[in-house]
């Protein structure tokens, strides 16, 4: 396990969330483990925060089954060696989040910065990790989000319209999110044990607490991978990718 230095220098952990099931794919594993190009979902994330240098430490939330099979892409894709270790997944997503951050406050400060961030994101960007992570001077926490594009409405019952909702005031969050995390540990910690158990959303126990959460722009190719379509774009992309890289090589 690396060691992690303050010296009064801000430090950031990065905790991958790997402990869903990915049903809503209708796969035999977990979207996360899915082999796209040769290479498990969850290796894109885990290179890109790995040799990213506003990032000093990897904690994985995953469960015990998986964990040999994450261990063999941090062989090959943690190139600078920043992984310190699991955490158990918890009965719902943000309790696996609650789990993360009681183990990464053993080895960073209260004062420093955790960006949480799904497996299924793969196609996290160096530029998103560096915004998020300068968007945290003056703030608790950062999250990047899209505008909405379509005219949004309200329904009470699932069947009919009850409002229109204007638009210009409503945005779809995306990960990672950023948080400082002592204050972000109690706000969550604030929840339990039955509330917690409600929360939808990485930011909403932040804002619960009163936290000052900033808004930066998002990437509309930070997709997450829930349905098979969202794959088939994802595998689609990456080796577009590959061609373009295999075409400048040349």
């Amino acid at each position: 396990m690396p060691p992690v230095f303050h010296g009064g220098i801000q430090m950031t952990a990065a905790l991958i969330l790997s402990g869903g099931s990915g049903v809503r794919l209708g796969a035999d594993i977990p979207k996360q483990y899915i082999e796209v190009n040769g290479r498990h979902v969850i290796s894109y994330c885990i290179e890109q925060l790995s040799r990213h240098k506003a990032v000093q430490a990897i904690q994985i939330v995953a469960a015990p089954q998986w964990q040999e099979l994450i261990c063999a892409c941090l062989e090959k894709y943690d190139a600078c060696g920043k992984f310190h270790g699991f955490s158990q997944p918890g009965e719902t997503r943000q309790l696996s989040i609650y789990n993360g951050l009681q183990d990464i406050r053993q080895y960073m400060d209260d004062s420093d910065v955790v960006l949480v961030h799904d497996a299924a994101r793969p196609l996290l960007s160096a530029q998103m990790i560096a915004d998020c992570v300068e968007a945290m001077n003056g703030y608790d926490g950062v999250m990047p989000v899209l505008p909405m594009k379509d005219t949004v409405y309200r329904s009470a019952d699932g069947k009919t319209v009850s409002a229109l909702l204007e638009r210009t005031e409503i945005y779809a969050g995306q990960a990672p999110e950023a948080f400082r995390i002592g204050l972000y540990c109690e706000a969550n910690k604030r929840l339990l044990p039955d509330q917690i158990r409600r929360i939808n959303g990485s930011t909403e126990p932040a804002v619960m607490a009163g936290m000052r959460i900033a808004m930066i722009p998002g990437d509309e190719n930070n997709m997450k991978i829930t349905t098979k379509r969202d794959l088939e774009r994802f595998r689609e992309l990456v080796m577009s990718g590959e061609q373009r890289t295999q075409r400048g090589a040349v």
